[in-house]
């Protein structure tokens, strides 16, 4: 979507089951290596009726999961990107804050999803407000605390039981056991939209490959008369004004770069601009540290491979200081640095 992976900052996690989470593990190593040298990511999310079963204790061990990844990837330019701030909150906090900057305060509250830690999120800023409940069963505090938000995001489970038995042999029973104890059904989703009364009521947690979109908007509209949207997972942009709230599919050109920022996340802010030089973290774990020189020596000599017309010797070390050239970045995403520095 155009968006620079180092320039997301916080994440907000509703729940730790692994569909909710897991894409953490593949964009910290990464957005590290693509620029996040100075900035830590920003995680908040809910504690867990144990220590271990809370957002620090899986962060903690995602790291550990990750701890080959890191240290491979330490052979780059890492920096301090692999750090993670963790703001774990109290589950129990009805209501709580759990964000408060720039005029941006976002609030939280338990969800009942089968296990103690799962909350709903809302943020307001500038007089506009959203609502994103994540997974759970209808329940009183999620009709309370966001009362006439602006968006309100909730989830709608489509009542698929019969179906997934003619389709996979899936009993009955088991996909309505799991469902009613985890998640809203149609007719409960419309009802708790009706009792929020917002601008918008959108819905996720649904998937679009099968022909159950009539049937789930009958059972809303059976409670919900208002503005309703589906796709909320999906690539979509909603825009939200105090007159006007109104959805389009995303536009995902095929090269973002002329929407990219400078690159200040790379090399502080401002701009090194009076060199024109960036300096690049060192490497805080050569190759040489963390592997045995005859798994180097077994390697193919790279002559043997290359066309002699197009052979470059192959780069294994960085000049201590690497520098990298800002103005020639910049000049190839036709961005204007005097905008951005002092």
């Amino acid at each position: 979507m155009g968006v620079p992976v180092p320039s997301i900052n916080d994440i907000f996690i509703t729940h730790l089951h692994v569909d909710h989470y897991h894409d953490l593990s593949y964009l910290l190593p990464f957005s590290a290596w693509a620029g996040r040298w100075h900035m830590p990511l920003r995680v908040t999310g809910p504690s867990g009726r144990t220590p271990e079963l809370g957002t620090k204790a899986m962060v903690a061990g995602m790291k550990q999961m990750l701890k080959w990844h890191l240290e491979a990837f330490d052979a780059c330019p890492i920096g301090d990107g692999y750090e993670i701030e963790v703001n774990e909150f109290d589950w129990k906090d009805e209501n709580g804050i759990c964000y408060d900057k720039n005029g941006v305060t976002v609030r939280h509250w338990r969800r009942s999803h089968v296990k103690d830690g799962a909350s709903a999120y809302r943020l307001d800023w500038n007089g506009l407000s959203f609502v994103w409940t994540g997974d759970g069963r209808p329940d009183d505090l999620t009709a309370k605390y966001p009362k006439g938000v602006d968006v309100f995001v909730t989830e709608i489970q489509p009542d698929l039981a019969r179906i997934n038995l003619l389709k996979y042999g899936l009993p009955e029973f088991l996909f309505n056991y799991t469902v009613d104890i985890h998640h809203t059904l149609g007719y409960a989703t419309g009802y708790l939209i009706n009792q929020v009364n917002p601008r918008c009521g959108m819905v996720t947690h649904l998937a679009f490959d099968n022909d159950t979109l009539n049937e789930q908007s009958a059972d809303v509209r059976a409670h919900w008369k208002g503005l309703f949207l589906y796709r909320a997972p999906d690539v979509v942009t909603v825009n939200v004004t105090k007159d006007a709230i109104w959805q389009r599919d995303a536009v995902l050109p095929a090269f973002a770069g002329q929407s990219l920022p400078p690159p200040t996340l790379l090399f502080g802010d401002p701009l090194p601009i009076a060199t024109g030089q960036g300096v690049v973290p060192q490497p805080r774990l050569p190759r040489e540290m963390q592997q045995e020189a005859l798994t180097r020596e077994l390697e193919i000599d790279p002559h043997k491979y290359y066309p002699p017309d197009v052979y470059r010797e192959p780069l294994t070390k960085l000049p201590n200081p690497q520098l990298v050239d800002l103005r020639a970045m910049a000049q190839a995403l036709n961005i204007d640095l005097s905008k951005f520095t002092k």
